[in-house]
């Protein structure tokens, strides 16, 4: 794991960046396998990040905001309730998705090695924990 990992710096307009980004740290370093870290907004864009010079951002949380929108839509028609997480595994590593709120995502890349059982866990709880850091509305 590289320790060359990109922090983006708050602006008037945005939630807490720096609280974000050490829950991210957080997650990071709680959960075996957990590589990259991100927040975005419901619709792609980027809040915080704890991520590998390596991983794009922007293409991380385009994609994140798809699944997002698809597994709503599915737990809504298949009546499965209010979304909570959606995985998406391969051969050499993982993605997951966590709602925060009804308008920001927590977005966990991790590796082969990745424990799905612990992520979750500790994953729901930095949700909750963020969810608190953002404008009220989400």
């Amino acid at each position: 794991m590289t320790n060359d990992k990109k922090e983006l710096r708050p602006t008037s307009t945005a939630p807490d960046v720096t609280a974000i980004t050490s829950e991210l740290r957080g997650l990071r370093h709680g959960a075996v396998g957990v590589t990259d870290t991100l927040v975005a907004t419901a619709d792609g864009l980027l809040v915080a990040a704890d991520i590998a010079a390596k991983v794009d951002a922007d293409t991380v949380c385009a994609m994140a905001a798809v699944d997002l929108g698809l597994a709503r839509r599915a737990t809504k028609v298949l009546g499965f309730g209010a979304l909570d997480q959606t995985t998406v595994s391969g051969s050499r590593g993982h993605l997951s998705v966590y709602a925060v709120g009804a308008l920001a995502v927590l977005v966990v890349l991790g590796d082969e090695g990745l424990d799905l059982q612990q992520l979750h866990t500790v994953a729901r709880r930095t949700a909750d924990r963020i969810k608190a850091l953002l404008p009220t509305s989400s």
